[in-house]
């Protein structure tokens, strides 16, 4: 599944077709068009005089820089006098004022060559947020690192985490806080540097994931949810598919109705939406996505503390949205099917109870152990429901199990996949992006704990251990074998303090992952003959 890049590379202006747009005016309103700020390549060679005319400026340099490479700078006079004031070492940050009236910031990157990924998105998240205090209208963006694949990596990291830090999710205050957007990041760097336009698309997927994400459920909730995606798919020309309950009992999708009963209003359902390039016929892809817009955990009701956070449920529906929209920038040639799972999982006399026989789309039955195993249970019908369109490959994305938070804390995101044989593939993938991914074991043995006496499954074990490979044992069951499929657990999904190049503490993980494992040829590519690692893949 190559993507297919749309734009010309070698064009010195970078920018993503948007609409006027204002997170904090439009709280309201769903965002069809988000903005990423246009970018434009300029000479590398830049006098001190023009820092001037910026009122931020982020300088990457080499963490082993000489006093020769100082000299062949623009304003290397200045950096070096600025180096010298103190010993500096890889992944340092330098930050200080130029200018008569200290009217430019300055910061100063040191980047390592043997950092991976991580590490560099890492560091330009320090950046960026150095940069953007002074709320500049422009940015410069100036390397001056000689290896080439080394600038590559380090430039697109700090345009990612500037695209990032500039957008800002909605807020509802009645005397909301001004703030000057940023309007242009200027970059000078020697050579071409490869794959902006991938970059801003994955930008934009990433953006929309966390904007809906941290959406409030009095204002995302499952029949708004369903008519923004109606609303998308006519501004992108996708196809729009509402599975509305029922319909959902005449397929015989007792799965996810059974999750969806004890919701007040009926207006949950399933969703999918078909991108399709010129000619195009049959989906090679689905993405699927864990839509459940609140969740209390029904009968088996949670704590305030395990409640408080649960309108970010649905991350994984935003995640699937958002690779379909950085996919859709790209103008992909793969022809796509996203999937939704939406509903809410409530408490009430409808609401569905442990120990309910339930069966499910593909006529599985499934013995209800615990209520708030909801995610499973209307993944399983979403699951069923795109395999019978026979795509190549599924990923579905979820915020499932605590079990698996608990297994990566919130640095990583779990991975299954029922092609084994292409885990360092997938690993790889996350490596490489900055979303690092673990693939857990799913052995066959996996599947006594899910025993039932009464049923086909139980829908999870009562003891709660290994849950979330319990959880993929079972989801595996509504996946055909002869379609690769990858099951990704958010635990990477909200992070105290951001992860990556991300601040916030929604981090819309997934975008960058889906989009580096589709370029790398998932799931059609085989096997790299190399050992096995567990490492951060080097830029």
């Amino acid at each position: 599944m190559p993507l297919v890049r749309s734009a010309n590379e070698s064009n010195v202006n970078y920018s993503l077709e948007t609409r006027s747009f204002d997170p904090v005016m439009m709280p309201m309103r769903l965002p069809l068009d988000l903005p990423t700020v246009p970018l434009k390549t300029r000479s590398a060679r830049i006098a001190e005089r023009a820092l001037a005319g910026y009122a931020a400026a982020i300088v990457l340099l080499p963490a082993a820089i000489s006093g020769t490479q100082f000299a062949s700078l623009g304003f290397g006079a200045l950096l070096r006098s600025l180096h010298e004031r103190k010993s500096r070492s890889a992944g340092d940050v330098l930050t200080t004022r130029l200018g008569a009236q200290e009217q430019t910031v300055l910061v100063v990157a040191y980047i390592a060559p043997e950092s991976g990924t991580f590490e560099r998105l890492q560091l330009a998240q320090k950046c960026a947020r150095a940069a953007l205090e002074c709320e500049p209208d422009k940015i410069l963006v100036y390397d001056a690192i000689s290896d080439a694949a080394v600038k590559n990596s380090a430039v697109l990291a700090t345009v990612a985490a500037l695209q990032a830090a500039a957008f800002r999710l909605a807020s509802f205050k009645s005397k909301p806080k001004r703030t000057a957007p940023l309007r242009r990041i200027d970059i000078a760097a020697s050579g071409r540097i490869a794959d902006l336009d991938l970059t801003l698309a994955t930008c934009a997927g990433n953006n929309l994931a966390r904007w809906l994400t941290a959406l409030p459920p009095s204002i995302l909730d499952a029949r708004s949810y369903r008519r923004y995606l109606q609303q998308y798919a006519a501004r992108f020309s996708l196809t729009f598919k509402f599975y509305s309950e029922a319909q959902l009992k005449r397929l015989g999708a007792g799965a996810f109705l059974a999750v969806s009963q004890g919701n007040q209003a009926r207006d949950a359902g399933i969703v999918c939406l078909s991108y399709r390039p010129a000619g195009a016929g049959a989906p090679h892809l689905s993405l699927v996505g864990k839509g459940i817009c609140f969740d209390t955990g029904g009968t088996n009701l949670k704590s305030h503390k395990g409640m408080l956070d649960m309108h970010i449920d649905m991350e994984g529906s935003a995640v699937a949205l958002g690779s379909l929209h950085a996919l859709i920038q790209m103008k992909s040639k793969t022809p796509v099917d996203c999937w939704f799972a939406i509903t809410e999982n409530r408490i009430g006399p409808a609401a569905y109870k442990p120990q309910d026989i339930v069966t499910a789309l593909n006529g599985t039955t499934i013995q209800v152990i615990h209520t708030d195993a909801e995610g499973r249970m209307v993944l399983a019908d979403t699951l069923a429901l795109a395999a019978r369109r026979k795509p190549r490959a599924i990923i579905d994305y979820a915020t499932l199990t605590g079990a698996c938070l608990h297994a990566l804390t919130e640095r990583y995101s779990g991975a299954f996949t029922n092609r084994l044989a292409l885990r360092d593939q997938i690993e790889t993938a996350g490596a490489l992006s900055g979303e690092r991914v673990w693939c857990f074991p799913m052995d066959a043995d996996f599947d006594s704990d899910l025993d039932s006496s009464v049923a086909d499954v139980l829908q999870c074990s009562a003891e709660g251990k290994g849950d979330h490979i319990l959880a993929s044992m079972f989801l595996k069951r509504f996946v055909p074998k002869d379609i690769a499929w990858l099951h990704i657990d958010l635990a990477a999904g909200m992070r105290h303090g951001g992860l990556g190049h991300i601040a916030t503490d929604i981090t819309g993980f997934g975008v960058r992952f889906t989009l580096e494992l589709l370029r790398g040829g998932w799931p059609q590519a085989r096997q790299r003959a190399q050992p096995r690692t567990r490492s951060a893949a080097r830029a």
